[in-house]
């Protein structure tokens, strides 16, 4: 179910978003949402190719592998 949001822009970033909006055959809201997406897709996921980095190192996934094990063992001090 969609929610209706109230969005209070200054007059020239409201002019800027219209004529993005607009130059993609959008409406200012459509916008706005797939935009955010995009930044939240970009920024809080890992890529295909920063995965595979991720996968062949080696020393990484041995450390990462021990915290686990120290995490599910309740070894040291975890901060929050």
């Amino acid at each position: 179910m969609s929610k209706t949001v109230t969005l209070r822009l200054n007059q020239n970033i409201y002019e800027l978003f219209r004529a993005m909006a607009e130059s993609d055959n959008r409406t200012l809201s459509n916008f706005i949402e797939t935009s955010a997406l995009r930044y939240i897709e970009e920024h809080e996921y890992v890529d295909d190719y920063e995965m595979e980095e991720i996968r062949e190192n080696k020393q990484l996934n041995r450390s990462l592998k021990q915290a686990l094990k120290d995490m599910k063992s309740q070894k040291g001090k975890f901060v929050g």
